[in-house]
């Protein structure tokens, strides 16, 4: 019976494994994939290329949020994806065994983008409904604990499950199955356990096209973000304060993988899981976190510049790797480096979009420039594998570190923090 279901419960029940669960499917599609293509035997081109792409549906979803809002309630939403996300994974396992897998694969992982990209708006509407402002303030850190945890479940653990498999079984294809399969049990078990522990919150009701209308204007956000002051510098800050980044992290792992003869530093799948997937990521994680507490003890004005530096000095540790190619054990400490410094630059970033995102549609707009953002890291993926083919590791990684000054130079042509201030107070 309707009544019987309960409208609260305790999120420790049930909020770390949504933002588990959030984090997978990203992880997965954006960056296991990668490896698993580059495992696969296919070239640094189209890996990036075709996996630069798989950004689109966070760079839209903006535009379907609305959708989510007038067709059911946030918690169906939630199961609806999951459910989706472990048939896609199971679907991707099962397409690596066939003679076009690539594409069939690939087709897999534009369907879980865009199911993902959907349940991330889902998960995020349901935190605000089923948490008191209190409650969503306390919980916001432990939400984004277990987003990261996710990051390194799929890049760590994953990946260097897979190595091992590759090793004991000596069939690539294979690895990856079992791999994809157990991601796809996983979402099953997901979201089995959340149709039964997941609250009704009594505002979780679907609404109405007048509603919707009434309630966020579409046109009307998107033209109230457009018209804010220094609008053109502030989407050139977006498009390229991470260009470089965005060039590096397609390559990164292919860099990692491919044999010293080719240029690269020969590492197996495994060691790629734990030097890429968990001492980098953890190395994100602790640059975020000191990035935070910088900022809040100096301010976003003072940190902005060094920050953005920090950002893109570290990528030289991928042109020492290439040009001398060391033992193995040194990449632990370099891509430690690199990642820290980007966790760094990127909180900075982050930041800055929060306070651009302003009025009473903050929420939109914020998506908005997250969506811009996304695209960023998209168009310098589509290319950087073509670029890297046609000069070498060596030079590519040069030109990544040029791709820093024009993200530098962007925060010329930013409004500053006190204008910003001064338009919200206004």
């Amino acid at each position: 019976m309707k009544g019987t279901k309960k409208t609260n419960r305790n999120p420790w029940a049930w909020l770390p494994t949504l933002y588990f669960a959030e984090g997978v499917p990203y992880i997965l599609v954006n960056t296991v994939s990668v490896i698993l293509y580059k495992r696969m035997g296919v070239d640094n081109a189209q890996i990036a290329f075709w996996t630069s792409l798989l950004y689109l549906p966070w760079v839209l979803k903006m535009l379907w949020g609305p959708l989510v809002d007038l067709y059911s309630t946030k918690r169906n939403w939630i199961l609806f994806t999951q459910i989706i996300l472990a048939a896609s994974f199971g679907f991707t396992a099962f397409s690596l065994h066939l003679p076009n897998y690539f594409i069939v694969s690939l087709v897999a992982f534009v369907i879980a983008a865009f199911v993902s990209a959907t349940h991330d708006i889902s998960a995020d509407g349901f935190y605000m409904l089923a948490l008191s402002k209190e409650d969503q303030a306390l919980f916001v850190g432990i939400r984004s604990v277990f987003y990261r945890i996710a990051m390194i479940f799929g890049s760590g653990f994953l990946v260097f499950l897979a190595g091992q498999l590759e090793t004991s079984l000596g069939d690539i294809p294979l690895s990856w199955t079992i791999v994809f399969g157990l991601s796809g049990i996983i979402f099953l078990l997901i979201f089995l356990f959340h149709k039964f522990i997941l609250p009704y919150p009594l505002v979780d009701n679907k609404r109405t096209p007048k509603e919707i209308s009434e309630g966020a204007p579409f046109l009307k956000i998107f033209s109230e973000y457009f018209k804010q002051k220094g609008i053109l510098g502030i989407i050139f800050f977006i498009l390229f304060y991470r260009f470089g980044e965005a060039m590096l992290v397609k390559l990164a792992s292919p860099f990692l993988l491919d044999d010293r003869t080719a240029g690269g530093l020969g590492l197996t799948t495994s060691e790629v899981g734990i030097v890429y997937g968990t001492v980098g990521v953890l190395s994100l994680i602790l640059g975020g976190i000191f990035g935070g507490w910088v900022i809040s003890k100096f301010g976003l004005k003072k940190c902005l510049w060094p920050m953005a530096i920090i950002l893109n000095i570290p990528h030289a540790a991928y042109l020492y790797m290439a040009i001398f190619q060391p033992p193995v054990y040194l990449a632990y400490p370099l891509v430690a480096i690199e990642q820290f410094g980007y966790g760094l630059g990127f909180t900075a970033f982050m930041v800055y979009l929060m306070y651009i995102s302003k009025g009473i549609y903050k929420t939109s707009h914020y998506a908005i420039s997250t969506g811009i953002m996304a695209l960023g890291m998209m168009i310098p993926g589509l290319v950087s594998g073509y670029i890297q083919e046609a000069v070498g590791y060596v030079n590519f990684f040069i030109i990544v570190l040029l791709m820093a000054i024009p993200g530098i130079l962007s925060l010329l042509f930013i409004p500053t923090i006190e204008e910003e201030k001064e338009s919200i107070s206004k």
